[in-house]
């Protein structure tokens, strides 16, 4: 029973860990080490061993004893760390310590059995009481059976070492955070978002002053042309720019994904929505297009039109993966931030010139997170 006991206290520590609870869970990993190794003595002591009992206590007791002693000391720092966050895991690592006296005296052949029995009583008793209202509390989301507060507070200390956001940075999946980053955008400001390949600079290609303080944040070289983002293919056909059956064709095939195509730009693009960033988009001839595959994006190009865009990092800095790496970046000088946690490409998109697709085919620019192999491919099924 205690071998099982010690296999429920790992498990109990494997599930703290993965609920990012490191307190909860190296003090179980803890307890069950000490259940398991007070329990392996305790049945060793007991086994047959060439015709007799194993005796701990015919010299050989140095190990176990020095053992029991480095949980004692180990479970202390817990009882310690225990008391910031309730009072059942206080009561708990208490309980174990008790426990770890028993351990001490049994390998000094000086342990009570009533002393025993009530420790264990106690132990289960508490363990009982605080797997029924962890189970219960986590299945209504309400406190209905008390943990108990800490009993030394460390939150208000903690508060005064967070540093405030240094811009608005709401949740992707909240509709009121999506929104709020679209009315930013809407009224000229510059956010970090995601995609489906690495974070990037958004800003409302309604509005060049935008467009003009990405490069600022960024440092970007005023010759290294920006792209849009659009929400879908349907919003280029219906501006009927002049693209040949075989670009369409091969458009339809990329999009959405991580590929980019460059095309010849023109005043169709106003009827795209581009508005007064037209010249602040692009080359004066050509303007890269992508439709991303990432349906939180998509959403927010709906509410802003399109977007113009570039890689959210320091012009010649590795590209962010995470939005914390914008916000601690960039964050200073963005207005706002979608967190969306880790992006999907450790690279960005492949680019590729589609301008002269009908006369000499397609040539890859940047290869990013689509191997120019893979877009070749496509290219030569669409093209025969």
């Amino acid at each position: 029973l205690i071998l099982i006991g010690g296999f429920v206290q790992l498990l109990a520590g494997f599930l703290a860990f993965r609920k990012y609870d490191h307190l909860g869970g190296a003090a179980f990993l803890t307890f069950s080490a000490l259940w398991s190794s007070y329990g392996a003595t305790k049945v060793l002591c007991a086994a047959p061993v060439s015709g007799h009992l194993l005796d701990i206590g015919a010299g050989n007791t140095e190990g176990f004893t020095a053992g029991s002693i480095a949980f004692l000391v180990l479970n202390a720092f817990l009882i310690i760390l225990a008391s910031s966050f309730n009072v059942v895991l206080l009561c708990l690592t208490l309980a174990m310590e008790l426990l770890t006296i028993c351990f001490l005296l049994f390998t000094l052949e000086n342990l009570p059995l009533p002393f025993e029995i009530v420790v264990l009583s106690i132990l289960s008793v508490i363990c009982f009481y605080g797997a029924t209202a962890s189970l219960t509390n986590c299945m209504f989301g309400k406190d209905l059976l008390v943990m108990g507060p800490p009993l030394l507070t460390v939150q208000s200390s903690k508060k005064n070492r967070e540093d405030p956001l240094p811009c608005v940075c709401p949740k992707s999946h909240l509709t009121s955070g999506l929104r709020t980053i679209a009315e930013l955008l809407n009224t000229g400001a510059v956010c970090g978002v995601p995609t489906d390949t690495v974070y990037a600079l958004a800003a409302s290609c309604k509005h060049p002053q935008a467009i003009e303080k990405v490069y600022r944040i960024k440092d970007r070289p005023q010759e290294k042309p920006i792209c849009i983002f659009i929400s879908n293919l349907e919003q280029l056909r219906a501006a009927a720019p002049p693209i040949s059956p075989l670009l369409w064709e091969f458009m339809e095939n990329v999009y959405p994904g991580g590929i980019g195509c460059i095309i010849q730009k023109g005043e169709w693009l106003k009827k795209l929505g581009v508005g007064a960033g037209y010249s602040r988009v692009g080359t004066q001839d050509s303007i890269m297009i992508r439709v991303p595959d990432l349906t939180v994006l998509v959403h927010l190009i709906d509410m802003t039109g399109p977007l113009a865009i570039t890689s959210a990092n320091p012009s010649g800095e590795v590209d962010s993966t995470h939005h914390d790496m914008v916000i601690s970046r960039l964050g200073h000088k963005l207005e706002g931030v979608l967190c969306d946690g880790e992006s999907d490409e450790v690279v960005a998109s492949t680019v590729v010139n589609c301008t002269k697709i009908d006369e000499s085919g397609i040539t890859i620019v940047r290869e990013g997170c689509i191997p120019a192999g893979k877009v070749m491919q496509i290219f030569e099924r669409v093209k025969n």
